[in-house]
């Protein structure tokens, strides 16, 4: 039986591993690799099918849509724009100070409804006085802090997948390792997991062959 003397002995790395296979042991999940597998196969032909339908909308839009267009919701669709732009930040605001993980989706959507205001404010003002201050108004206030709260979202995804890598208990990364890992080499979290139980089940199919195949040449 192992002591607390043994695991004052044991390294760091060896402590998560044995932590991480006594809870898998305790809390067994089976469906986990096939769970994650199955996602990513629907996240990945979701995302073909978006693109190919996007590409196409463009190329409609580009031979049929009429260079002006006179709307008579123009107030409404702006001053909504801008209360779902002050619920991102009371959103993003609040997620900071109560320190919670969905901080980082926030700051992702308010981030993109700030790029959404640039370019709306720039490409509908051209051609008018109102051209230059909405230049000014996207190159000093709405794209700098998109860009700053797309940098404070990649940093705490980044922080996040190492912390978790860390609890993980893979001995194959160190901790300079993790530190220097850049963002977009960063495993999905989980799916070294369920790689590991997939390959743990094939070789126990692979095992179970062979044992069968044993038997039966041991009748003969």
């Amino acid at each position: 039986m192992i002591n607390q003397s043994d695991l004052r002995d044991m390294s760091a790395a060896d402590r998560r591993e044995l932590a991480r296979t006594l809870a898998a042991l305790d809390c067994p999940d089976p469906m986990l690799g096939l769970y994650i597998s199955r996602r990513r196969r629907v996240g990945i032909l979701f995302s073909v099918i978006a693109c190919l339908a996007l590409a196409g909308w463009i190329i409609v839009l580009v031979l049929t849509l009429h260079r002006s267009f006179h709307t008579h919701y123009w107030r409404g669709a702006w001053i909504g724009f801008d209360i779902i732009e002050f619920l991102a930040f009371a959103a993003t605001g609040w997620a900071f100070w109560r320190g919670r993980q969905i901080v980082i989706a926030f700051l992702l959507i308010t981030a993109t409804l700030l790029c959404c205001d640039a370019w709306f404010d720039v490409i509908l003002d051209s051609g008018t006085r109102q051209i230059w201050g909405s230049v000014a108004s996207a190159v000093f206030i709405e794209l700098p802090l998109a860009i700053l709260m797309f940098n404070a979202a990649r940093r705490l995804i980044r922080i996040s997948a190492l912390a978790a890598m860390g609890e993980s208990g893979r001995s194959a990364w160190s901790a300079e390792d993790r530190r220097q890992l850049p963002l977009w080499k960063i495993p999905l979290a989980g799916l070294e997991v369920a790689a590991r139980e997939e390959a743990s089940r094939r070789l126990g199919e692979t095992t179970d062959r062979s044992g069968g195949k044993k038997s039966h040449q041991d009748r003969w």
